[in-house]
């Protein structure tokens, strides 16, 4: 018996570690369908509710990132748009000019 336990087992990692990178449906335990992903994220199968839950995520502010194309914003400094007179403005140093 224990034999068995073992074999399934290692069948069952090796099926896991085989599956990377592939999109896993799965049923939450409110019934409801989601995909779960290879990064750690997930989202509803079901459009409406994938739309409605985006709703609300955009509420959240950590999920306001900087806006593609912008430098800076890291440890809390600002974040320099794309027309502004220091967007990639380089160094400072003057040894490094």
């Amino acid at each position: 018996m224990k034999t068995v336990a073992v074999l399934l087992m290692a069948l069952v990692s090796a099926g896991a570690l085989a599956g990377e990178g592939v999109v896993i449906e799965a049923t939450t335990a409110a019934g409801e369908k989601v995909e779960l992903m290879p990064d750690g994220r997930w989202r509803f199968v079901d459009a409406a509710k994938q739309a409605e839950a985006k709703k609300v995520a955009d509420t959240y502010p950590q999920n306001h990132l900087r806006p593609e194309g912008a430098q800076g914003g890291w440890f809390g400094t600002r974040t320099i748009l794309p027309g502004d007179k220091d967007y990639n403005r380089g160094t400072l140093n003057p040894k490094m000019r």
